[in-house]
Order: structure tokens, then C-alpha cells, then sequence
């Protein structure tokens, strides 16, 4: 039995994301994730929360350095007041590249500046729950103000109980950055790259195990949400058209050397090589051939509808409880995905 998740495209304009929200709500999702590259990730959330009622609605995952914790505390608070209890912020690092050149915010080493992002927004959160006094000093951010003006009211307890306040989770890549997602945070989103069964039995899971046990936690209290890239359909030719656009993406995101330790695992470092070396010689109609069909089933799951199911189970059963599965492109086929989400979620 699997939490099932659906997914968006990152340019879907915002003046659809509402409608996006509802078909996926309609056709029996438990939530969305929405991205944060093209469009603001915290204005498509609100879009798609305010445009359903049981949704959850997760960014996956929102650039955190240039935004101030205040700032998305703030904003992640109001969020899940207007959801009742339905918003679940995803946070990432990015690389250094696009946090100067895109962001022109300063660069300093992501892993302790994200482990005192997440601890300072939950002293923001547990002074507006509690009015606790804020007093987070850390090397990289200081709160030690929050006069009454300013303060939010309490939330109320939401959902199922536990904490009013939205759970906090992190995308990670490296090793460092996965094990802290299992000391701080509430889970682990996995990019599409470190998705494939044996990466995540022989490395992730590991190093969840480890940062949760390094912080006295129990791993079994840090999630792990599985985002791969499902090839799947209602027939054949369908397949052959998502593989091939599984293909372009893994073209793309395997041309950097961040997201080389899956390849590194099978013993394929060499064509991350040759395609971060592609794409420096500007020949990006090359890069599809580099990526061929044993290496695109092993990192996407592959089967129509009807056998989909089964593939998930087997490759993500034992391993985890959520999942993502596309939407179809074609709203007409609709109603097959919807039963292969009830199958999936154990219906």
C-alpha cells in the first residue's frame, strides 16, 4: 500500500495549476507535488490548495538560501491555515551555480547552512505555537526578535493531531546532505536520479538511518518519498512516446556531475562523461543516444496500466510507502490512472 502522489510539470502556468489540482484530487490522489524552477513553488501551492479540499500539497522542492526562513515560515504558516492542515513544505539546496549566477545570493557550505535553516524555522514555528521567546543564533542565521505586531496566532491542531505546524522535508543528493535529512528533517524527497531499488536499499536508506540514529531518532520517524520518472500508459505506443521523454530528462539531468552517484553504483560514470563533455561542445542533439535502453529501465519503472502496479510493488515495496505517478497527458485515459492509484494506495 502506497501514498500516491501526482506530479506537475514545471512550466504549467499558473493559471492552470488550480484546475491541474482538482483533476488530481478528482482522480484520487493523496497529494501534489508542485515545483519551484519556472514559477514561484509557495504561489502554485496556494493556487492548488485553495483550489481543493483533501489534497495535500507538498513543494518538491522549494529553493530554500535566497528566501529568508522568515520569509517561508511565514508563508508556509499561512499556507497551511488556509489548507487546514494540508501543506507540506520540501526544501532543497541547489547547486552553487544557480544560487550566484541565478539567485546572486552567496554561496557557503549547504549542509550546515541547510541543518540551521530547518532548526531556525522550527524555532519560528515553536514560538508562534507556544510564545516561546525566538532566540536562534547560529553561524548562519540569527532570529531573536518577534514582537507581538508581527507574531502569527496559533495554529489549531489540524489533520489526524500530532503538530499543527506544516512537516518539513528535504530533497537531497550527496551524502552528507541525505544523512541530515534523517537528523532534522520530517523526510527525504528523492530526486529522479537516486530513485532506482538498488540505490536506495544500498545508499539512501543508510544514510537516513544514520543521521536519524546520530540525532537520537528513530529512521522509521523520517519519511522517504520516492519521485521516479514512470514510464506508463494505456498501450504500447503511448510507452514508446513517455520513454523517449524519460529519455531527454535523464540526457539532461545525468550531464551533471551532482547527480553521477547512481551512475557511479551500475559502473556508468563514464556516459555522465560523455554527456556533461556533449554538452559543453553545445551538441544536445547527441545526448539522447547516449542513454540507452538498459540503462533507461533501470532507472524508471516501465508497464501500461494494467502492469504498472505490479512493477511498483515489486521495485518499491519494503522500501517505501509514497510514491509519485504521473498524471496522463491525455485526460481521457483518466479514469485507468485513477484505479491504478486506488490499486497502488491498496483499494
Amino acid at each position: 500500500m502506497f501514498r500516491v502522489y501526482a506530479t506537475m510539470d514545471q512550466r504549467l502556468p499558473l493559471s492552470k495549476v488550480a484546475d491541474h489540482a482538482r483533476r488530481a484530487e478528482a482522480l484520487g490522489y493523496e497529494g501534489l507535488n508542485v515545483p519551484d524552477s519556472v514559477h514561484d513553488g509557495l504561489a502554485a501551492a496556494a493556487l492548488a490548495l485553495n483550489a481543493t479540499e483533501r489534497l495535500r500539497v507538498a513543494t518538491s522542492v522549494l529553493v530554500a538560501f535566497p528566501r529568508s526562513p522568515m520569509a517561508v515560515a511565514v508563508a508556509a504558516y499561512d499556507l497551511q491555515e488556509l489548507s487546514g492542515g494540508r501543506f507540506e513544505l520540501g526544501l532543497g539546496s541547489q547547486v552553487r551555480g544557480n544560487i550566484v549566477g541565478r539567485y546572486s545570493t552567496p554561496w557557503s557550505a549547504p549542509v550546515p547552512r541547510m541543518r540551521e535553516y530547518i532548526l531556525s524555522l522550527r524555532a519560528i514555528f515553536d514560538c508562534w505555537q507556544t510564545g516561546a521567546a525566538l532566540a536562534f543564533e547560529g553561524e548562519h542565521y540569527q532570529f531573536t526578535r518577534m514582537q507581538p505586531f508581527f507574531k502569527p496566532d496559533p495554529l489549531p491542531a489540524l489533520g489526524e493531531g500530532g503538530d499543527p505546524c506544516p512537516p518539513i522535508y528535504m530533497g537531497g543528493i550527496g551524502p552528507l546532505m541525505t544523512a541530515l535529512s534523517g537528523e532534522v528533517s520530517d523526510g527525504l524527497m528523492t530526486h529522479p536520479t537516486n530513485a532506482a531499488p538498488r540505490y536506495l536499499r544500498e545508499v539512501i536508506l543508510p544514510r537516513i538511518k544514520r543521521g536519524a540514529q546520530s540525532a537520537g531518532r528513530e529512521p522509521s520517524a523520517v519519511d522517504l518519498m520516492v519521485g521516479a520518472l514512470v514510464v506508463t500508459g494505456p498501450d504500447e505506443a503511448t510507452l514508446a512516446v513517455e520513454r523517449e521523454g524519460v529519455r531527454q530528462l535523464l540526457t539532461f539531468l545525468y550531464s551533471t556531475p551532482s547527480y553521477w552517484p547512481s551512475l557511479e553504483l551500475f559502473g556508468w560514470r563514464d556516459r555522465g562523461e560523455r554527456l556533461h563533455a556533449l554538452t559543453r561542445e553545445g551538441r544536445w542533439g547527441d545526448l539522447a543516444q547516449v542513454i540507452d535502453d538498459q540503462m533507461l529501465s533501470t532507472f524508471a519503472p516501465v508497464g501500461r496500466y494494467g502492469e504498472i502496479v505490479e512493477v511498483l510493488r515489486e521495485w518499491y515495496g519494503g522500501l517505501t510507502s509514497w510514491i509519485t505517478f504521473p498524471m496522463p497527458s491525455d485526460p481521457a485515459h483518466d479514469s485507468e490512472a485513477a484505479a491504478v492509484v486506488a490499486q497502488l494506495q491498496g483499494g
